[in-house]
């Protein structure tokens, strides 16, 4: 009888498992990429304001082969003032052929995460390599005084698991100008964590807390929470899950499949974090993902909480205590958070207080539902259903030198996931279909004027088909497809009127069959194909587009610019094309 739930035993026992960060770039210069076998991605890279930007290199081709961070320090840049334009990460990374597993590798510096992601698979014959970036301008605050970081990517190198990863990483400065202003970044960042150089926390359980206790200014009038949650070991493939009632069953890992990041100031519940299903590149088919990782598997995103309705509170000199769960949690999710402020600079004391939070009454329990049936010959047919959907209000107001701004959080974030199953004694098939969503609207008012207003929506949508079957040499042969999507949707408001609007759509969609012994090590692979694409447009005829396919593991297609007006890429140099957060840093303040 083939063991059920295998087809994620398989990435255990053939050793593919998880982990880099930033925005790979497609192809170097105007060479195409097609035929090859190397990392190609469709996401686009960060824009950059004309003008030479200062450079510190934070590490240089460091190699990484133990488990020990390696250290380097910060100074700021000279020569390019002290308020810039925009601030870039750039990362550059590979790993020598041979047999590895996928590594979680982070930078952090003064305690503050600059970059989460995971690393690239090798083969023995092909030693890949990628670019990695990130926007950090609204870091910039951290970035104007020198301290100490390290960069940290976990490997083990021995006879069995040979390649070495190696890596640079460098910060780009640009300088503003009349055509490229200062950015209007946050005053102040505070990691939460106590590492003092930083490092991500596991949370173990529900109740584990990621959590900083924080002597604030006393004029906060804005505040943001910039999350990341990353699955990993038995939490890598929660998505599968079923709850325990079920397991048996169905046998799938017995830890529920609802996932997400709840937010707490002093203990009161603040905010919602939406938990991504990020899959690396040796995760359910390591094949699937070659030449071609999952959405962001190279550069995770982080979720923007609006804390704003707590800056009174925040304000009031009490030292505050900010912490992130993760609801579900089963040994374990790593996780880091930046709480983003920005001060009122005419006033030495902001007052206010927090006048409506419905989320603190709205714990986050799913409904489950079942629809599994087993005949007398022990088959198994039928699903399970989980999810919850939570509407809530936050409000508060801050007295500030403007006056009394009120804000209002107003928000639903919905789950769904379907576990299906059909299970015989010669077939295992499992089919995850999960979404979830967000939609939200942040409203500051002067009195009874609005003042600003930011909506946003998300899409989390991710289907995986496992079909595996016994073969009639005892082998067995396990078909995968995988579909995962990243969409978003971000306005900026004043009186109704829409001053900014941004849309990011990023999937991809792969599949494989694998033939691997009872033991499971591989035997062959066959079918690998995958498709991604990735499109940007905004509000100020900002468009990016870009696909990629691949077929038995190297580039068949690729394209840029192709959706868009004269088939080429335009993007002006403040967006943010590739997704990540710019809420709080728009052309609206107070």
């Amino acid at each position: 009888m083939l063991p059920e739930g295998s087809f994620r035993r398989v990435l255990a026992a053939a050793g593919f498992s998880l982990f880099l960060a930033g925005v790979a770039q497609a192809a170097p210069g105007n060479s195409s990429p097609v035929g090859t076998a190397n990392v190609t991605v469709a996401d686009p890279t960060v824009p950059r304001p004309a003008g030479q930007p200062c450079v510190v290199q934070l590490f240089s081709n460091d190699s990484f082969d133990n488990y020990s961070p390696q250290p380097f320090s910060y100074t700021p840049p000279t020569g390019c003032g002290t308020h810039w334009a925009k601030v870039v990460l750039e990362g550059d990374f590979s790993v020598t052929a041979g047999v590895q597993y996928d590594r979680t590798a982070t930078i952090f510096l003064a305690g503050v995460n600059l970059y989460f992601g995971t690393t690239q698979e090798p083969s023995s014959t092909l030693s890949p390599s990628w670019h990695v970036e990130r926007d950090l301008t609204d870091y910039s605050a951290l970035l104007s005084n020198a301290g100490q970081g390290q960069v940290f990517i976990g490997n083990t190198v021995n006879s069995t698991y040979t390649g070495v990863l190696h890596g640079s990483a460098r910060l780009l400065f640009y300088p503003a100008s009349a055509r490229a202003p200062a950015a209007n970044a946050p005053d102040a960042v505070y990691p939460l964590g106590s590492d003092p150089i930083g490092s991500t926390v596991a949370l173990n359980d529900s109740s584990s807390q990621l959590a900083a206790t924080l002597n604030l200014p006393r004029n906060v009038e804005r505040a943001y929470l910039d999350v990341f949650t990353q699955s990993q070991s038995n939490d890598e493939f929660w998505y599968t899950c079923v709850p325990p009632q079920y397991a048996a069953e169905t046998g799938e890992c017995n830890n529920g499949n609802f996932r997400e990041a709840e937010v707490s100031i002093d203990g009161q519940p603040a905010g919602v974090a939406p938990v991504y299903p990020w899959i690396y590149t040796g995760g359910i088919d390591l094949f699937i993902w070659k030449p071609t990782p999952g959405v962001q598997t190279l550069n995770f995103i982080p979720y923007r909480v609006d804390l704003t309705p707590f800056a009174g509170v925040l304000s009031n000199g009490s030292p505050h205590t900010v912490a992130v769960s993760v609801e579900g949690a089963d040994s374990y999710f790593s996780a880091t958070a930046a709480l983003l402020v920005y001060e009122d600079h005419h006033a030495q004391q902001v007052s206010g207080q927090v006048t409506r939070n419905t989320l603190a009454n709205q714990p986050p329990t799913p409904t489950i539902s079942s629809t599994l049936s087993q005949n007398a010959a022990g088959d198994v047919t039928g699903g399970v259903t989980t999810s919850l959907s939570r509407h809530f209000i936050i409000e508060g107001y801050a007295d500030t030198s403007h006056g009394r701004v009120t804000t209002t959080v107003d928000q639903t974030v919905a789950f769904t996931n379907t576990e299906s199953f059909n299970i015989t004694a010669s077939i295992y098939d499992q089919i995850t279909d999960q979404l979830t969503t967000v939609q939200g609207v942040s409203q500051s008012k002067l009195g009874q004027a609005v003042v600003g207003e930011f909506t946003a929506s998300f899409r989390y949508p991710l289907y995986v088909e496992s079909d595996q079957s016994t073969l009639s040499d005892g082998n067995y042969s396990i078909f995968t497809k995988v579909r995962q999507g990243y969409r978003q949707h971000t306005e900026e408001g004043l009186g109704g009127l829409t001053l900014y609007a941004a849309h990011v759509d990023n999937h991809i969609d792969g599949s494989d069959t694998l033939v691997v012994t009872p033991s499971y090590s591989i035997v062959s692979h066959s079918g690998q194909q995958a498709t991604q694409t990735f499109a940007f447009g905004d509000s100020l005829g900002g468009c990016y587009s870009g696909s990629v396919s691949s077929a038995n593991n190297v580039v068949t297609a690729y394209s840029s610019g192709q959706g868009c007006p004269g088939r080429q890429n335009r993007v002006l140099w403040f967006t943010h094309p590739d997704g990540s957060p710019y809420q709080g840093d728009g052309p609206l303040s107070w």
